[in-house]
């Protein structure tokens, strides 16, 4: 028996290694002829198996691949049922035709050999041959380097394991965080900017009470501000992670997600809601929600309408009728807490979403974006429309007319796809459209268009290389008293970066931006923003 073993224990299927052991332990059962033997449980040894963990069955009918007619079945029941020292895989699987690794083999060893000892021990020696003995020996001492390896790995495990117990943050939170260093600086012949290091931290307490919820808090800190918003004039080309300033910590967001049945999915914010923050914004190569993963640009990240209105509490659903259709809706209102007249939740600056997504092939993807909202009472100073997107004109419409300022009341309508073609590319785009009233005064058109090409994996897996082409938020039509002349060239807006993924969790995205007729004026110089953005994920 030890020769075969010896010989075969590396190429054999498990199901032979099984036939032979059931062998081995008939030998030592002749000891107790007659006697019923209750399964042990297994030592956690073979947990450390190399190629997956494995779990305790204690009937052969619980391994799904195991039939009765199998060659081995008979050897098998007796090691599973009788005696509990062969096991499965997670799946409830035994894959019985699959070689074994060593340390496999002297996991189970192992257990069947303390089976084998207590049989003996509970008899006279006398009953067991020599030659039986010196087998088993010879099988002992062969694995004796794989055994002793794995009782340390063991040791190891429960040691860390315990550490970790202690020293836990809790047991229902996790921490996960982004920190972005970058240097920067904007080229014009008409800009004075100097190079400029930003850096920006978020810290996400994520907690789930059911497995299938999230609380998530983040906290955030910055000195970006407003990149080169005030060098260059407008608030084109700004970056991702800018509208932080100081380095000192502020409530970035607070939500609650949490599903009901199987189609429904309940996001609740408590503070700076955005509507991209639940809904589906069909750019997913570029979107990387406000941080260092995606985009270089807001602007980039996805179709601004999803930013118009007021950040604020609110609600999001999301609703998944199949494989091809999903609903997004949701409400945001940026003074639920003030409980003013002409305020509050449903009385105050508010903004409304519904969205339909289409995803015919897991290739193509398509969302029909609808946007409402209210901007009323705001500062003189005050920015309607695109959270940081966009001309002048087209944030602040009545100054095309000279007027003065006045609420806001929009409709936006959007449509974005995204199409893989090839595993290493995808081509994608969005149309927008807002129309907006000026209470007292008139309506305006603003239009905001992009095509991306996205090239994921490039050079190494984990690695982007994206192409943005398109116009920002830009102020076409302004119907108000006085027809007034105002300039609406389009302010093309050209990126391009590469993201180089140096680990897991390090990546180095150098990227440049270019801005044709800034402030939808051809006749202001071009202006070229670049960018090294390094990004740490934990």
């Amino acid at each position: 028996m030890y020769r075969i073993f010896n010989k075969y224990w590396l190429t054999a299927p498990i199901s032979m290694v099984a036939s032979l052991l059931a062998a081995a332990i008939a030998i030592a059962e002749e000891t107790q002829p007659g006697v019923e033997l209750e399964a042990v449980p297994v030592s956690s040894l073979e947990a450390m198996a190399d190629d997956a963990s494995m779990s305790q069955v204690t009937s052969v009918s619980q391994l799904t691949d195991v039939r009765p007619t199998d060659w081995a079945f008979q050897a098998l029941q007796s090691l599973v049922e009788r005696y509990g020292c062969i096991v499965g895989y997670p799946d409830r699987t035994f894959r019985g035709n699959q070689a074994l690794t060593r340390y496999e083999f002297a996991a189970g060893l192992n257990a069947c050999l303390d089976r084998i000892s207590e049989l003996i021990a509970a008899n006279t020696a006398d009953f067991v041959k020599q030659e039986d003995l010196d087998a088993l020996k010879k099988l002992q001492e062969e694995f004796a380097a794989e055994l002793a390896t794995l009782r340390g790995r063991v040791d190891a495990l429960e040691a860390r394991t315990t550490t970790l117990e202690k020293q836990q943050f809790s047991t229902t939170t996790k921490l996960t965080g982004e920190v972005i260093f970058a240097l920067a600086d904007a080229f014009g012949e008409d800009v004075d900017a100097e190079t400029v290091f930003h850096d920006r931290v978020r810290l996400n307490f994520l907690t789930s009470f059911t497995g299938k919820d999230r609380l998530r808090a983040r906290l955030q800190a910055g000195n970006a501000g407003t990149t080169f918003q005030s060098q260059i004039g407008t608030s084109e080309g700004r970056f991702t992670y800018d509208g932080t300033s100081g380095n000192d910590f502020v409530l970035d967001i607070l939500d609650y997600r949490f599903p009901v049945g199987d189609k429904l999915a309940v996001n609740i914010f408590g503070a700076n809601a955005l509507h991209h923050y639940y809904a589906d914004t069909v750019n997913p190569f570029f979107e990387g929600f406000g941080g260092g993963n995606g985009a270089l640009s807001r602007f980039g990240e996805r179709n601004p309408i999803y930013r118009i209105g007021p950040l604020g509490a609110g609600v999001g659903l999301n609703f998944t009728f199949n494989k091809v259709f999903k609903l997004d809706v949701g409400y945001i209102a940026n003074e639920a807490d003030n409980p003013a007249s002409g305020a509050g939740l449903f009385d105050g600056n508010y903004s409304a979403l519904a969205q339909v997504v289409i995803q015919p092939s897991n290739a193509l993807k398509i969302g029909l974006t609808y946007v409402h909202a209210y901007d009323g009472t705001a500062p003189a100073s005050r920015r309607f429309g695109f959270a940081g997107t966009g001309t002048n004109f087209a944030n602040r419409p009545w100054e095309a007319a000279g007027l003065p300022v006045s609420p806001v009341v929009s409709n936006s309508y959007g449509v974005e796809v995204s199409y893989k073609l090839f595993p290493q590319f995808a081509i994608g785009g969005w149309f927008g459209l807002t129309k907006a009233r000026l209470i007292g005064s008139g309506d305006a058109t603003i239009l905001n268009y992009a095509v991306t090409l996205a090239f994921p994996d490039l050079g190494k897996k984990g690695n982007l290389g994206g192409i943005i082409v398109g116009a920002e938020p830009y102020l076409t039509d302004l119907d108000v008293a006085g027809d007034p002349d105002f300039e609406n060239d389009v302010p093309f807006h050209v990126e391009a970066f590469y993201k180089y993924q140096v680990t897991q969790n390090i990546s180095i995205t150098p990227g440049l931006i270019w801005l044709t007729a800034p402030n939808q004026n051809n006749d202001n110089n071009d202006v070229f923003i670049g960018t090294i953005r390094t990004t740490f994920t934990f």
